[in-house]
């Protein structure tokens, strides 16, 4: 598959906003997951299944764990729904505006002729931010499609990002991923990220240029 990285367009837009929500819902199902196997949260489960038990009830030893996993789900669905509607309706609405209207920030896609037709399959921003006389770019909206995952895209867009930076003179590339997402994880420890503090659960890192 041969991927063109370029500069995005308006007629990109459709495209590129549907790759977004979609890859991002996908985190739905590991958030879930990952709650629902931690000591925490599986300590109350069992407790909501003895205390179900104990009420004399062994319909309430299965309803009362199940409600706590369906809270669960539905906690970790709307965590990211509406993420994605709130990015939708900002900066995501208008990308040239947001991500290309100064010199310092930029979105690009990555583009295939998937069945003779071109197709957007990964997308990624940077936006310049100000620490005092810093300046550093901070790398936002990394999305690459399930197709095109575990080919070295995310190499390449995450490449073209610090290559832009280092253009520029930043002093350094910072991003921020949550736990689950290991193959981001993965990705960033790869190209030397280093992990700088917590935030949100979010695992906050940063590459210095040199």
């Amino acid at each position: 598959m041969q991927l063109v990285i370029r500069r995005y367009r308006p007629s990109d837009k459709d495209t590129v906003l549907t790759l977004f929500s979609v890859s991002i819902r996908e985190h739905i199902g590991p958030c879930f997951r990952n709650a629902m196997t931690s000591p925490l949260y599986l300590s109350i489960g069992l407790a909501l299944c003895v205390a179900g038990y104990l009420l004399g009830s062994v319909l309430g030893a299965v309803l009362l764990p199940a409600v706590w996993m369906g809270l669960i789900y539905y906690c970790s669905y709307q965590i990211y729904d509406s993420y994605v509607r709130e990015r939708l309706r900002t900066d995501m609405q208008d990308i040239p505006g947001n991500y290309l209207s100064r010199p310092d920030d930029c979105f690009w896609v990555a583009e295939a002729e998937v069945d003779g037709r071109p197709q957007v399959l990964g997308m990624v921003a940077v936006m310049a931010k100000h620490s005092g006389k810093e300046k550093h770019g901070e790398l936002f909206r990394m999305i690459i499609s399930q197709q095109c995952r575990r080919l070295g895209l995310g190499l390449r867009l995450a490449h073209t990002v610090i290559d832009f930076c280092k253009e520029r003179g930043f002093s350094k590339v910072v991003l921020e991923t949550s736990s689950t997402q290991m193959a981001a994880v993965a990705l960033y420890n790869k190209l030397r990220f280093s992990k700088a503090r917590w935030r949100l659960a979010c695992n906050c890192w940063s590459q210095r240029e040199g």
